[in-house]
């Protein structure tokens, strides 16, 4: 009976109450949401939950130990964690790239793309880019002077890297000159009549030159007949190509080769390989005299019949010719805008755009130099060159009413409309635009290159280099652009 009584005794009271507490106050820390359960959880464990730090939280504590965790790989990051995070950086920094790369890849695909398809319609002959409305006359103060020939200049060509002029006169001289510094670098000078067996180089007015694409080659001919060949960056003669039985009035070089076409008066068409030095084959056809000549990069050239007032299309693989008629005089010039088209001047004062696939002109402008002479006796200023820009809507004429005509194409070339004109006295007897469509050159002299039969005493010989200014651009333009 006592035994009972003395275990009761043997329990220590205030160790049992403390007990119970404990296990009240560590049910309601795991279930009660009371505050004031809360404050008293607090005591026992006052580092733990000063760490939490949640003072405002009023819901299960769970949610701040998560964020205690995020804290403390923020600040106490281990080195693993650090590599980790590193190279996922780098793995973001490699994507950016990677992406920034095939922007710039896309973007050079499309300039590919884009001029693959502009040597797609340059071959095709349909390649025209519109430069003419930007363009606008240049101050006269602009044009420079090249002044190095005693007589009239008859012909020029520009170097395709537009760095060198070539100039040939009825002096028989050649003059290389620099474009950017007007200076001449060499001079082959002519002969005497009846040097020819030991003069190096023209002894007769020179008529007509061209150069090779790649500037290795510049060929020349002249009255007596004869073809010169020359080593352009030296001026070095090389070969002398005889065979024309009258004298020669146009050559040209088939662009990207040097097989060379000459034309001359005696109405054919002769074949040259310059590299081996050999004549190739004659074309006839022409009724009368041959006045110009000019090619592109097909293996074809064309041609202006002067008086017999055709335009030809010589297929040279196929030995075969396309006629085309539509001037009234004589068609004294020629030269193609593209491998499709092609520009031309006449006696008559005409000018005409062609396609060759159209057997009358696209479009003619009649007088395009205005008339002269006395009232009711008024003649039109006959075209004595003509020039295009390649591949363009823009192409110039000259004659000798003391003005350089530019010209805008219409779309597909079935117009033709003023665009100014530049003031130059004498007769433009050659005409040239560079490669780039910086300048214009052209070749003045007091008397035209075929003849002594009229002469402008107030005009002066020499070489006029023309730059062809852009507008500037419209600023509410570059503001919508922007």
């Amino acid at each position: 009976m006592s035994s009972p009584f003395f275990m009761k005794k043997k329990e220590n009271p205030k160790f049992a109450k403390k007990g119970k507490n404990t296990a009240v106050l560590k049910r309601k820390a795991d279930g009660d949401s009371g505050g004031k359960s809360k404050l008293r959880a607090k005591k026992p464990n006052s580092k733990h939950n000063e760490e939490i730090s949640s003072d405002s939280e009023t819901e299960s504590p769970v949610v701040p130990r998560k964020r205690q965790s995020k804290e403390e790989i923020d600040y106490e990051e281990t080195p693993q964690e650090k590599k980790l995070r590193l190279a996922k950086l780098y793995l973001e920094q490699l994507k950016e790239e990677e992406e920034d790369k095939a922007e710039e890849d896309s973007f050079e695909t499309d300039l590919i793309a884009g001029r693959l398809q502009e040597d797609v319609l340059e071959q095709k002959g349909k390649l025209q880019r519109l430069i003419a409305k930007d363009l606008m006359p240049p101050d006269a103060s602009e044009i420079r002077v090249l002044r190095g020939h005693k007589l009239p200049i008859t012909c020029l060509v520009i170097s395709s890297d537009d760095k060198f002029i070539f100039s040939a006169a009825k002096d028989c001289s050649i003059i290389k000159w620099d474009v950017e510094t007007g200076k001449k670098l060499h001079t082959m000078p002519g002969g005497r009549k009846g040097t020819e067996d030991r003069h190096v180089g023209h002894t007769a007015h020179i008529l007509c030159m061209a150069i090779s694409s790649d500037g290795k080659f510049l060929a020349t001919g002249d009255v007596n007949k004869l073809i010169m060949i020359w080593e352009a960056e030296t001026c070095k003669h090389l070969y002398k190509f005889t065979g024309h039985k009258g004298p020669v009035s146009g050559l040209s070089f088939r662009k990207g080769t040097h097989d060379l076409y000459s034309a001359s008066h005696d109405r054919s068409i002769k074949v040259w390989n310059v590299d081996e030095n050999a004549y190739v084959e004659t074309l006839f056809g022409h009724q009368d005299a041959i006045t110009g000549l000019d090619s592109l990069s097909r293996e074809c050239c064309v041609t202006a019949g002067g008086r017999d007032r055709s335009v030809r299309v010589w297929k040279i693989a196929e030995e075969s010719q396309l006629v085309f008629h539509g001037h009234e005089g004589s068609i004294d010039c020629i030269q193609l805008i593209n491998e499709e088209h092609m520009i031309t001047g006449a006696d008559d004062g005409s000018v005409s755009l062609w396609s060759v696939n159209k057997k009358k002109p696209l479009c003619t402008v009649k007088q395009a130099h205005g008339r002269h002479g006395d009232a009711g006796l008024e003649q039109p200023h006959w075209v004595a060159s003509v020039a295009a820009l390649q591949n363009s809507d823009t192409v110039a004429s000259g004659s000798h009413n003391s003005q350089v005509q530019l010209w805008k194409c219409g779309q597909n070339y079935r117009g033709l409309q003023p665009l100014f004109s530049v003031p130059v006295s004498g007769f433009i007897n050659s005409l040239k635009f560079s490669s780039s469509g910086q300048f214009l050159v052209a070749g003045v002299g007091q008397e035209h290159r075929l003849g002594r039969w009229w002469r402008l005493k107030e005009a002066k010989n020499g070489i006029y280099v023309i730059p062809l200014k852009r507008k500037p651009p419209n600023p509410e333009e570059a503001k919508l652009t922007e």
